[in-house]
């Protein structure tokens, strides 16, 4: 018999994560499949990863947020968008106890991995097999984009995350497909299910005669508690973040509101001037020639 726990888009919310653990060394979890979006925009920096640094995690997934995490990092961004000085602004928040190394070991993560359990071969991803961003895979989407989960290359099970909702379904072949759901940012569109915003995750349990059962697990944690947090650790755009976790509702790409609060709480400042920073040391001091030229040779 083996019990694996299925963590993903955790999104920083240490409150949550610390739940998540707990009820499932409560379920006697053998070991833990991480697929991607671990950090940002939550409170969680050095001691989440800590957390996961404890666990016998034998699966890391590389999501779509590490990615932006890197980019921000390498000044790759574009500081004309709102939504990117959002994602600056955490990625500097996140660097204040999470060293560049470990963020390149994050990049550096497979965008899609397969284990043989039972008997069953299982595929797991982010989101689509060669990309980790999009909404190809929401409730709505397409068979044959979730045929692609499961065909390339061929496998029983396919396990993904990215949508932030628990999903069980098959693919044109009768294979099985599955989301555990986000632990940190749980989302719904329809209004009456957004008012129960505990974590998610899935456990898996094998037996000799393969998958014996799929548990989608949901968990209260102290929402007030991780907000606290968030106060008490200056997170950057706090009030997106108590609408995400209060209320279900996301404002990661509303430009005007991000904006507005950038200028509010003074986070437009504090990227321009690291982003002066990071201008300059891209300069080579032994010739004193800028590696880059202008800002927009900086930006993709």
């Amino acid at each position: 018999m083996t019990k694996i726990a299925l963590l993903s888009d955790i999104h920083g919310n240490t409150t949550a994560l610390e739940a998540v653990l707990e009820d499932a060394k409560r379920a006697n979890v053998e070991e833990y499949w991480l697929l991607g979006d671990v950090l940002m925009p939550g409170t969680g920096r050095r001691y989440l990863l800590e957390l996961l640094g404890e666990l016998p995690i034998t699966v890391k997934i590389l999501g779509n947020w590490e990615d932006s995490l890197w980019r921000a990092m390498k000044g790759l961004l574009d500081p004309s968008r709102a939504s990117h000085r959002y994602l600056i602004r955490h990625c500097q928040y996140i660097l204040e106890e999470v060293s560049p190394e470990e963020i390149e070991a994050m990049k550096s993560l497979p965008m899609q991995v397969h284990r043989e359990v039972s008997g069953l071969r299982v595929g797991i991803t982010h989101h689509l097999p060669d990309k980790n961003w999009g909404r190809e895979l929401i409730h709505v989407g397409d068979q044959k984009d979730f045929d692609r989960l499961v065909t390339n290359p061929a496998c029983d099970i396919a396990i993904y995350g990215h949508i932030h909702q628990q999903f069980f379904r098959y693919g044109s072949g009768g294979e099985l497909i599955v989301n555990p759901g986000s632990i940190g940012q749980p989302f719904f569109l329809q209004a009456n299910l957004r008012k129960d915003l505990r974590a998610m995750y899935a456990i898996m349990e094998f037996d000799e005669k393969g998958l014996k059962n799929v548990d989608l697990r949901r968990v209260d944690y102290g929402v007030e508690k991780e907000l606290k947090l968030a106060r008490d650790l200056r997170l950057p755009y706090y009030q997106v973040y108590v609408e995400s976790l209060v209320n279900g509702i996301h404002h990661t790409h509303n430009h005007e509101l991000l904006y507005e609060i950038a200028e509010r709480e003074g986070h437009n400042a504090e990227v321009d001037a690291w982003l002066i920073i990071l201008i300059s040391v891209t300069v080579d001091i032994t010739t004193n020639k800028g590696i880059i030229d202008s800002m927009e040779e900086l930006l993709v």
